[in-house]
């Protein structure tokens, strides 16, 4: 009878104890989150209960597991306990990336309920990120090595791999050159305020945002929803268009290709008035000016302003909506028009006329009538 009430008191104290342990920590966090709204760690803490529990049992089983008497265990002693280790080894390290996500996640928050400056926040936000990467890489790092050294085999390999560890590091290194590189760039990229997440770029001629930063890879949100996938060490080496620095207010031209005989006073009232009925339009500034002219052409440039990329783009499309439409109900001499005469075929210009000029051809409506087509000169 002994023998079948100690293992299932060893057992079952662990894990009534455990549960106990485990709610009355919760219980704790929850009051403390409750006097304290402005400090959001406590909440945050509250989800490291099961990580915690199972800290707890590993740790009660790996030190009374032997005192449960039970053939079983007895015979399987050794294996138990390196089963119980790489337990607890696992979820201390699942407890540890837990605390530090929760402080780090709470930090943040505060930073960013306290700061008005979106762009800061942005660039917290991003080096919150990496920090959390490179966090959880390296207690999950520490903890596979933890674990293999329970092992005795590993310790055998792990005492000749220190002896070569000169010659591994080299091959190592130039093995994973560029995903060191990567690694650096991330780094770089982190702390050195180059790109954040939420920033609006041009990337090889794709414009989009910056939808998710890696230490080793960035991915860029374009305007269709697709997604652009980067190495880091692509935003150190090459440049790029970083529309969000220095400020979201962005400044846009709109060209138009027009006759002559545009009407540039008409046109500036006309883009006024389409600017004050555009809600995108921050009313930082306009302007309207003919930048360039051809024998055929004058090139007119619409300058306006927005508060982000996204508005500035609104803004662009419905002043060139809005103008050319005007202009073509309105002003339609004002549009760009092109001349054009036929040319005559090799056959007549073999056999040119009585004058020694080729004589043209009529087609269609002149053909049939045998007078020629008036030339208005709009083509």
């Amino acid at each position: 009878m002994n023998e079948a009430l100690r293992p299932l008191t060893v057992l079952g104290g662990s894990v009534v104890l455990t549960l106990l342990l485990g709610w009355a920590s919760d219980v704790l966090l929850r009051r403390l989150d409750e006097r304290h709204h402005d400090t959001p760690l406590w909440g945050l803490l509250r989800r490291c209960r099961a990580p915690l529990q199972v800290v707890l049992l590993a740790a009660l089983l790996r030190g009374s597991y032997r005192q449960a008497h039970w053939s079983f265990i007895s015979r399987n002693e050794n294996r138990i306990g390196q089963l119980l280790s790489l337990v607890l080894i696992a979820a201390g390290a699942w407890l540890l990336i837990r605390i530090a996500s929760a402080a780090v996640e709470a930090s943040y928050a505060r930073y960013a309920s306290a700061t008005r400056d979106p762009m800061r926040v942005r660039r917290v936000r991003t080096q919150v990120l990496l920090i959390m990467r490179i966090v959880t890489a390296v207690v999950v790092v520490v903890a596979i090595a933890a674990m293999l050294l329970t092992f005795p085999d590993m310790r055998a390999i792990g005492t000749s791999m220190l002896a070569s560890a000169g010659i591994i590091g080299i091959v190592a290194g130039v093995a994973a050159q560029s995903t060191l590189g990567n690694l650096f760039a991330g780094f770089q990229i982190a702390f050195g305020d180059m790109v954040r997440i939420g920033d609006t770029v041009v990337v090889d001629g794709e414009w989009g945002v910056i939808d998710e930063v890696t230490l080793t890879y960035l991915a860029v949100r374009t305007w269709d929803e697709r997604r652009i996938t980067m190495p880091v060490s692509y935003f150190t080496s090459k440049p790029f268009e970083n529309w969000s620095r220095g400020g979201a207010q962005m400044t846009g031209t709109v060209y138009f290709q027009l006759d002559h005989a545009a009407p540039i006073p008409l046109m500036r009232k006309k883009l006024l008035a389409v600017l004050e009925g555009c809600e995108a339009w921050d009313g930082r500034g306009w302007s309207l000016a003919v930048t360039d002219t051809t024998p055929t052409s004058i090139e007119v440039r619409a300058v306006v302003t927005a508060k982000d990329a996204d508005d500035i783009w609104t803004v662009r499309c419905a002043v060139r909506e809005q103008l050319v439409g005007w202009l073509a109900e309105e002003h339609p001499y004002a549009l760009p028009h092109v001349a054009t005469v036929e040319a005559p075929t090799p056959h007549e210009a073999r056999f040119p006329g009585a004058d020694g000029v080729p004589t043209p051809r009529l087609r269609g409506a002149a053909a049939r009538h045998d007078t020629p087509t008036p030339d208005t000169g709009r083509g």
